[in-house]
């Protein structure tokens, strides 16, 4: 068995969640799709935000992060939220120069 299992991670990523709300993840593809995305950003050369052992995969990074609550999925608001913050701030800047 895959340590942490699937329910876990789901369990990390949902723990703030109130009672009646909508999870943040609901099924195991939403895990496979953040933890993949998350590798994929560190072989691009992000840095991993746990430590690393001695040739671990980034994959094995990734679900590490989201075990250790380092990984923050976003939802489609706050994902919405956060890019019109960052479009307000690169006009800003533009505007600037």
């Amino acid at each position: 068995m895959i340590h942490p299992s699937y329910v876990d991670l789901m369990k990390v990523v949902n723990k703030g969640v109130e009672e009646g709300e909508e999870p943040v993840i609901s099924s195991r593809y939403s895990v496979v799709m953040a933890t993949a995305k998350r590798a994929r950003q560190i072989i691009a050369g992000d840095e991993p935000m746990v430590k690393v052992k001695d040739k671990q995969k980034p994959l094995s990074v990734a679900v590490e992060e989201m075990n250790q609550d380092t990984l923050r999925i976003l939802t489609d608001e706050e994902k919405e939220k956060l890019d019109s913050a960052d479009a307000v701030e690169e006009v800003e800047s533009t505007e600037e120069n």
